[in-house]
């Protein structure tokens, strides 16, 4: 059952009064931030102050709060068990973490920690009601009842807890008190949306269609984004034979929520039943991209493309459904009639012929019959029988959708990120901006370049992040190159040939002239053999040429090659340097070799430990390696320096293992 717990707002008031000493202008500005939403530069504040005096359990603890918010769950018991060691006497922080762990499934761990929780706060309502979610969860209902019990004996006014009660007799199939219970919440709240919600569930299950429609209207009226409302009301007006309603109902569910579906699915057999055949053939077309493998999504594709005349399309959908069903009549029926009008008579007669030798076999008792196709109105998600192709589906366990009691603004975590590793780090004109503050990318070899360049028109950074060059930028860096030729072919003496080379091969690498740039980083090296500098920038050309060559066709493992040689020769000269580990597991994620990537990886930030980048690259190959859990530590620690698009991935991480469970289930 979907069930979202008490949503806990923690307000700048609170978290002042749980503070046992004076804080400093960090911490301030660290609550300031977190109280308007701004959760990642909270995150950066409150870094400060963990590493100024770590020691104080505030700063983690309040870290561990923008981490929930951001979705971050594992980082934010990571964040709560180190506030708790440090000062085991707040109840909030037990709390946050039995949140936690309800994002991440840990029931048995929540209810644990709801239990510190109410040692130290017994009259905590909402520590109450998420334990008995935790019970449920379990399915520990007897529990989970006798914790509503004392619920509703100390609170008679909390409605929530009666239709909580509601609930727990509704999945124990005693519709009769599940609707005493829920009668009694909405007495006290007739505008708990939940509960009219419920309440349809409990008219559903007795098919008591119009009355569920009613309940449903209710619901959307007080919640009008919950997308589980529409899609339940849609199968009631279905069943009281408003098809119109029906329709409206999933094409807004669809609007709230284009990815569901249910409401694709129902919807393109609606469109079906109605004659929009081509639309209904889009509703599949999506299902089918969603589930390649989905049968009775494939059949209904083929009989929409049959009707359509797409005769070739059909013969292929209904094949796949024939190769895991290969006494479907219908379907070798519908095959063999499509075969017929392309004039593949023999093809015809061979599908006829194995319905007639299947028909004898049953005839005889040999195999046994497939059921008849009875006028049932919906069928079970996971039930796979191709006889029931023509019926709305509905989920194997209906759902209650609840609601935080609160939202919130500035949820980085939202964002649409593309699954991509950060790129490699290489000299350039530019210092590093991560989105969230410059800094500084420190290396001493380049400290050192400049301090031996003084008279350079712009030193050298560590970076990044490609630069997208506008059209001034461009003519700008062009006449630089201009200019730094002319200074290249008037040069005197090697040092300055040196510096005049590499500042022009940067600059050819910003402008993406790679060619030029090593023809320049070749130069340099002829003069200098001995430089990590040289040999460096010179693998991440070659390695931007050979990924441009990849993106045309024309993979290039000569180019490939001399970027592993380059940078395995930069490592030998500078082995303490971190960003040639990662530049080396950047290449080698990027031909799959996911181990090694992970080993070079783990040596920059042995090196390096603030090296967003290489806990974030690392955590993209754990999740391509099936190894999430580690992958959301890597995420995690990866925002907790900066780079706030490691929430995103961290959510879609959440969200794959949501649908695995569900797909587990299934099966």
């Amino acid at each position: 059952m979907k069930r979202y717990i008490v949503f806990i707002i923690f307000f700048i008031g609170t978290l002042h009064s749980l503070a046992q000493f004076n804080t400093n202008r960090l911490m301030a500005t660290g609550r300031n931030a977190l109280y308007y939403e701004d959760y990642v530069l909270s995150i950066q504040y409150f870094n400060q102050a963990i590493n100024a005096k770590p020691y104080l359990y505030e700063p983690w603890y309040l870290r561990g709060i923008a981490k929930f918010y951001l979705d971050d769950y594992t980082g934010a018991v990571q964040d709560v068990d180190k506030a708790i060691n440090l000062n085991p006497y707040i109840a909030g922080m037990y709390e946050l973490r039995g949140l936690s762990h309800i994002r991440l499934k840990n029931f048995k761990e929540a209810i644990t920690d709801y239990d510190k929780t109410l040692a130290i706060d017994a009259q905590n309502q909402s520590a109450w009601y998420n334990r008995s979610l935790c019970k449920i969860e379990l399915k520990d209902y007897d529990a989970a009842q006798a914790d509503l019990d004392k619920m509703v004996k100390k609170w008679k006014k909390y409605a929530s807890a009666y239709s909580l009660k509601a609930e727990v007799f509704l999945m124990q199939k005693d519709t009769v008190e599940a609707a005493k219970w829920l009668d009694k919440s909405l007495d006290i709240d007739p505008y708990d949306g939940n509960a009219w919600s419920t309440r349809a569930m409990v008219a559903m299950a007795r098919r008591e269609w119009k009355d569920a429609d009613t309940f449903l209207g209710k619901a959307i009226h007080l919640k009008p984004k919950s997308v589980n409302n529409y899609i339940n009301r849609a199968l009631a007006r279905y069943n009281v034979n408003n098809l119109r309603g029906a329709m409206a109902d999933y094409d807004t569910a669809l609007d709230l929520d284009p990815n569901n579906f249910l409401a694709h699915y129902n919807r393109g057999l609606l469109r079906m039943q109605l004659g929009d055949d081509n639309r209904a053939i889009i509703d599949f077309d999506y299902v089918v991209k969603m589930e390649p493998h989905n049968v009775m999504a494939l059949f209904n594709r083929a009989i929409l493309l049959d009707k359509t005349g797409n005769l070739r399309a059909a013969i292929r959908d209904y094949s796949t459904v024939i190769s895991q069903f290969p006494n479907f009549w219908t379907g070798l029926s519908r095959r063999a009639n499509c075969y017929r009008r392309l004039g593949l008579t023999a093809k015809a007669e061979l599908d006829e012929f194995r319905i007639m030798k299947a028909q004898m076999n049953k005839h005889q008792g040999i195999q046994p019959r497939w059921s008849k196709n009875k006028s049932k109105q919906m069928r079970k998600r996971s039930e796979v029988d191709p006889d029931k192709y023509n019926q709305i589906v509905v989920e194997d366990k209906q759902e209650v959708d609840h609601d935080y009691k609160s939202s919130y603004r500035g949820k980085v975590q939202n964002r649409n990120v593309e699954l991509t590793l950060k790129p490699m780090y290489a000299l350039s004109l530019f210092m590093y901006d991560n989105g969230v503050k410059s800094y500084h990318a420190f290396s001493a070899e380049v400290e050192a370049f400049n301090a031996q360049n003084a008279n350079a028109s712009q030193p050298v950074y560590v970076n990044c992040a490609s630069r997208h060059l506008d059209e001034l930028s461009s003519k700008t860096l062009l006449t630089r190159i201009d200019t730094l030729s002319q200074r290249i072919d008037n040069a005197r003496g090697d040092l300055t040939l040196k510096h005049l080379l590499m500042e022009r091969a940067v600059t050819y690498t910003a402008v993406q002239n790679l060619d030029a740039a090593i023809s320049d980083l070749t130069a340099y090296l002829q003069l200098d053999s001995a430089s990590a500098l040289a040999y460096w920038q010179r693998a991440v050309c070659h390695a931007l040429m050979g990924e441009f060559q990849l993106s045309q066709g024309a993979a290039n493992v000569i180019t490939e090659g001399k970027a592993f040689d380059d940078i395995r020769k930069a490592i030998e000269l500078s082995p303490q340097n971190a960003y040639l580990y990662y530049d080396e597991a950047n290449m080698c994620a990027a031909r799959k070799d996911y181990e090694k990537a992970l080993r070079l990886y783990d040596k920059a930030i042995q090196l390096n430990a603030n090296m967003a980048e290489a806990y974030y690259n690392s955590g993209l190959v754990l999740q391509k390696c099936g190894r999430k859990a580690e992958a959301v530590t890597r995420l995690s620690k990866a925002g907790e320096l900066g780079l706030y698009n490691a929430y995103s991935v961290i959510k879609q991480i959440g969200v794959e293992n949501k649908q695995d469970g569900k797909d587990t289930k299934k099966k």
